[in-house]
């Protein structure tokens, strides 16, 4: 029997983005087939009425729902979704007994879980239920969307394969045994040291002081997760990070193996300047390889447009356009 834990949730507003007039808010819980209850924010237009599209939103990677992906699902919900932001297994408002972990099966499946709460709301169309996945979790977004087939539409924003940058590290610069290797001696060592020491060492989260000739992208990160503009205190970039052994299952993943198979709807966005377009690029090349199902399928490239751009500029992100995907896709 599937049971659900009882979470602290606050019911403050609490959101780094303020509260719009237009849609109503509350708290949601359900749990994933791991047993974990996951915590959500979801927002329904105000006075709607009959079965709505419904849009499940998550990201970025060790991000918070009160942060990009509660703003995504708000916007969403002021065209005429009901959407839902919520935070992944071991992170944020959500359960889990091991804290700031990540595993890529179980994320898949909190995106599950997600659809599955969704599908039940009596003012939900089953047959109408969409996802978002920002930064990393566009990523897992997209990996949810080659086994779930009651997603009929999926967008990712400035996503990372994050298996990918695990195992190759950045641009792929890291992509040899040796590099490999000196990881997993590194992450096996430091789970020795873990259990030595009965708790977890924290990588840390966004680098901080941070250091003048760090990249342009560390500093949009610092930017982004380090200052009053985005910073929460549950979200795990902003603060201690996710635990060092975290990467583990990551490190000897691959997503997208099925992605060309994906039958539903997918747009993929990213900013032309980002420092992981070539994510977005090459994820999508791979979709369209060989598929028989290109005809739904998008790659939009934002002129100008950094990585975090995509996190919360309004003016940048293509609300109006995901908009209008769904309102196709989601008939």
């Amino acid at each position: 029997m599937m049971q659900t834990e009882e979470l602290k949730l606050t019911q403050d507003w609490d959101k780094v983005f303020p509260k719009s007039d237009k849609v109503d808010h509350k708290k949601v819980t359900f749990a994933n087939h791991f047993g974990i209850t996951l915590a959500a924010d979801m927002y329904t237009p105000k006075n709607a009425e009959g079965k709505l599209p419904a849009i499940a939103v998550s990201g970025p990677f060790g991000a918070v729902k009160e942060q990009s992906s509660g703003l995504y699902a708000q916007e969403m919900a002021e065209r005429g979704f009901l959407t839902m932001a919520f935070d992944p297994s071991f992170t944020g408002e959500s359960g889990g007994n091991v804290r700031a972990v990540n595993s890529p099966d179980i994320n898949v499946e909190d995106f599950q879980a997600a659809v599955d709460f969704l599908s039940v709301q009596d003012n939900v169309d089953p047959e109408r239920i969409g996802i978002i996945g920002i930064c990393g979790w566009g990523g897992i977004a997209l990996q949810t969307a080659a086994i779930d087939t009651r997603i009929k539409a999926s967008v990712t924003s400035t996503m990372y394969d994050m298996s990918r940058v695990t195992g190759n590290g950045y641009f792929d610069a890291n992509d040899n045994e040796e590099a490999r290797h000196k990881m997993r001696v590194a992450l096996n060592k430091q789970r020795t040291a873990d259990f030595k020491a009965g708790s977890y060492a924290k990588a840390g989260g966004v680098v901080d002081p941070l250091p003048e000739d760090a990249p342009k992208f560390v500093k949009d990160y610092y930017a982004y997760y380090k200052t009053p503009h985005g910073y929460h205190k549950r979200s795990l970039n902003s603060n201690s990070g996710w635990n060092v052994t975290a990467a583990t299952s990551l490190l000897n993943t691959r997503l997208f193996t099925y992605t060309n198979e994906i039958r539903n709807a997918v747009l993929v966005i990213h900013g032309d300047q980002a420092h992981s377009c070539y994510m977005s690029k090459d994820a999508y090349a791979d979709m369209i390889k060989g598929s028989k199902y290109t005809d739904n399928k998008e790659l939009l490239l934002i002129p100008g447009a950094s990585h975090t751009d995509l996190y919360d500029q309004k003016n940048i992100i293509p609300f109006a356009k995901m908009g209008a995907f769904f309102d196709k896709y989601l008939k």
